[in-house]
């Protein structure tokens, strides 16, 4: 019996994995215009008129069992330079337009909105998408993974939207060398989504499962070229920067600099699927500040890259690996040392391969020792079966020239990694999983220096289950990688079962356990372990409650201040364990006040205490402001020697978007663990698209007693300048 299950299991996943196409059989025409088409809100020109519509939409929330309620009509065409777009965005309960404000890329769940995914190699994996909120607010990404989207991923490209009382029309011209496709081929990967707050509906052309994302990729419809899309020729954008700057830093005592600095980002398109991006003296300075955060954790912290140079098919360097295990962050490049200057090749051979090329080189600082260094990474990724992809991956971080004697323990002279791993995702999205195998190389390392890991997640209304496992050798090693943890395996199950009622206010509730038991690296014994049960409620009107308990256990590995502010470690081989409970609210977007709010209070190390609150919210003056307040108390109550300790973390953001191209941020974060309160404010003009002027300020203070830290301001001009 057992053989039989198991060979029915082969069979189901072999059929799941070569299935053809979920929603084949939705299909939109997009015809050649020979008329011309003025970006303006209107669907007055004669293009519009003969070109081909979609009025048909699906519900996929609440509930994805029904057409949608709220109509949409949509329409393309192209010629030899765009693709265009136009959608007509009926309202069905009068009111105002739900939207946060005018910023580009904003958070879909609090926006009226309407946005497009576009799959140009048909392979169900890789995209962009773009779109607007009701009020014109931009949104572009490249899409990954088979649907997530990296909305930190800039073009150039143009739209309006216009909207009265019974409907908000958004037209747009995408330029084709804007993005990436593959040459002649007819059929592309597309879906309409439509977000509407004030009827609670998510709709979407072809229908998609509600546990999934309508930016799942496997659930796209077919767009039809009447003829290919047309080659894009010459294709090659100059990106220069000219930038003027003081700051001063009175941490260390130095005199206030000045500085002046041009630098060039260029894009060349080896085809129309295959771009090369290059860099000479980048700079990063208009970049969003990371957000602060109260760490109590005894592992580095991850924030996510945002610098535009790295972030076009960063998923195939970047998304290598899991969460907690990454051989390649890009964020480890020009951490530490200014970049001279790089490349990247990075895309489709063709509908099968990708492949991904970089090469960087950083500069010296004499003050701390650090040598130039050389970062070369290579991908290549095979598709194979429907969805699914093999990947391998080489990457080396190498000193250029000698490494001063007084730092050969801080700088090593090269770190090297090689791996492979295989992504799984069947053709309707139900089953994913990865397997992934590292090794790492550095002087004097032979043993203990790979990565073992698999997990398998299976989705469906109802459930989801997932089973994880690592081994992480203890001298395994990535240098220009997040593995923040070392020497160890982990077994991390997951279950969450959804209930749906057929009337009544709630639209589904169930239980949810995660647990993630840790063993040394010979599976000898348990090093720490948390076990959580929780109950998830969710509303009709996108308010959703939880109830959380938690059990932890841990035993110490190496010394750890349990405040994180540097008095006094735990014995190493001492023994904790605790019970925490907590709950969790999130109000529904379609209130001009918003807010989340979590709370958790149980025992800490030590026989300790610990109780946080935190919450983040949220007030618009649709469309031009939208003001922020995230905060965050912990409470600690310990032995001695740290005794009782209260940290408070308090950030109010106020983003003033006056139009679609201006806009100002003010970001104040108080962080009374790190002593550290910050100020950055930013003015961005986008006087055309993807060309900005920047004006940005920022402060460190010290809180007691109040000094500054550093502070710098800069002006920083950019163009675009495509051929």
């Amino acid at each position: 019996m057992n053989k039989l299950t198991a060979l029915a299991f082969l069979l189901s996943l072999s059929v799941s994995l070569f299935a053809q196409k979920k929603n084949s059989g939705f299909r939109f025409h997009i015809h050649r215009t020979h008329s011309p088409i003025i970006i303006d809100g209107k669907m007055d020109d004669a293009a519009w008129q003969e070109a081909s519509a979609v009025k048909t939409f699906y519900s996929v929330l609440p509930m994805d069992t029904g057409l949608a309620k709220v109509p949409t009509e949509v329409r393309m065409c192209f010629d030899d330079v765009n693709m265009y777009i136009i959608a007509i965005c009926t309202k069905t309960i009068k009111g105002p337009d739900m939207v946060e404000s005018l910023r580009r890329d904003f958070a879909f769940q609090k926006n009226d909105n309407f946005i497009f995914f576009l799959d140009p190699f048909d392979d169900q994996t890789s995209g962009f998408t773009f779109g607007a909120n009701a009020a014109g607010a931009q949104w572009d990404g490249s899409l990954y993974e088979g649907g997530k989207a990296d909305l930190n991923w800039d073009s150039k490209w143009k739209s309006v939207v216009v909207s009265n009382k019974d409907q908000y029309v958004f037209e747009a011209s995408i330029p084709f060398k804007s993005i990436r496709y593959k040459k002649g081929l007819k059929e592309w990967g597309i879906n309409f989504s439509r977000n509407d707050l004030k009827s609670t509906e998510k709709s979407s052309w072809a229908p998609v499962p509600r546990q999934f994302p309508t930016a799942s990729l496997a659930y796209t419809g077919v767009l039809e070229w009447d003829e290919p899309p047309p080659a894009q020729g010459n294709n090659i954008s100059l990106i220069p920067y000219l930038l003027g700057g003081v700051s001063k830093d009175n941490a260390t005592g130095k005199s206030t600099a000045w500085k002046s600095e041009l630098g060039l980002d260029a894009k060349v398109a080896i085809t129309s699927s295959l771009n090369l991006d290059l860099t000479i003296h980048p700079d990063f300075s208009q970049v969003d500040v990371d957000k602060q955060v109260i760490n109590l954790s005894r592992f580095e912290l991850f924030f996510p890259e945002k610098r535009q140079f790295f972030l076009e098919n960063n998923d195939i360097f970047g998304n290598f690996g899991y969460a907690s295990i990454r051989p390649f962050f890009s964020r480890r490049i020009g951490l530490d040392a200014p970049i001279s200057a790089g490349g990247r090749l990075s895309g489709k051979i063709d509908k099968n391969w990708r492949v991904g090329v970089m090469d960087m080189q950083t500069e010296a600082v004499p003050e701390t020792g650090m040598p130039k260094e050389n970062y070369a990474v290579m991908v290549l990724q095979r598709k194979v079966f429907s969805r699914s992809n093999i990947g391998i991956i080489y990457i080396d971080k190498s000193a250029v020239g000698n490494i001063a004697d007084s730092f050969k323990t801080k700088y090593t002279a090269y770190n090297r990694n090689i791996g492979m791993e295989y992504n799984l995702a069947s053709a309707n999205n139900v089953l994913t999983g990865k397997f992934l195998y590292l090794k790492s190389f550095s002087p004097n390392t032979t043993n203990s220096n790979d990565v073992v890991s698999g997990n398998l997640f299976y989705s469906s209304r109802k459930w989801n289950l997932s089973l994880q496992e690592e081994y992480v050798g203890k001298n395994y090693s990535a240098e220009v990688g997040y593995v923040p943890r070392n020497g160890y395996i982990r077994i991390n199950p997951q279950m969450t079962r959804n209930i749906f009622p057929t009337s009544g206010n709630i639209l589904s509730h169930g239980p949810q356990f995660v647990a993630n038991f840790y063993y040394d690296q010979n599976f000898t014994r348990s090093t720490d372990n948390q076990v959580a049960a929780s109950y998830i409620i969710k509303f009709r009107n996108n308010t959703s409650f939880s109830a959380i308990i938690l059990h932890d256990y841990v035993e110490i590995l190496k010394p750890f201040d349990p405040t994180n502010t540097g008095k006094d470690s735990l014995a190493v081989g001492s023994k904790h364990n605790w019970t925490t409970v907590g709950l969790d609210l999130v109000s529904k977007p379609q209130k001009l006040f918003t807010y989340i709010f979590s709370a958790r209070y149980g025992g800490y190390y030590a026989n300790g205490t610990l109780f946080n609150v935190t919450s983040e919210l949220g007030y618009r003056i649709q469309p031009y402001c939208s003001i922020a307040l995230s905060s965050a108390y912990y409470m600690l109550n310990l032995p001695k020697p740290w005794g009782n300790n209260a940290y408070v973390l308090i950030g109010p953001k106020i983003d003033l978007t006056l139009t679609n191209r201006f806009f100002y941020t003010t970001y104040i974060q108080y962080n009374q663990q790190q002593n550290n309160l910050n100020l950055n404010m930013r003015l961005q003009w986008r006087y055309q698209p993807a060309s900005d002027l920047f004006l940005v300020y920022s402060n460190n203070y010290y809180a007691t007693p109040f000094t500054t830290k550093n502070n710098a301001f800069v002006l920083k001009f950019t163009y675009w300048w495509n051929k």
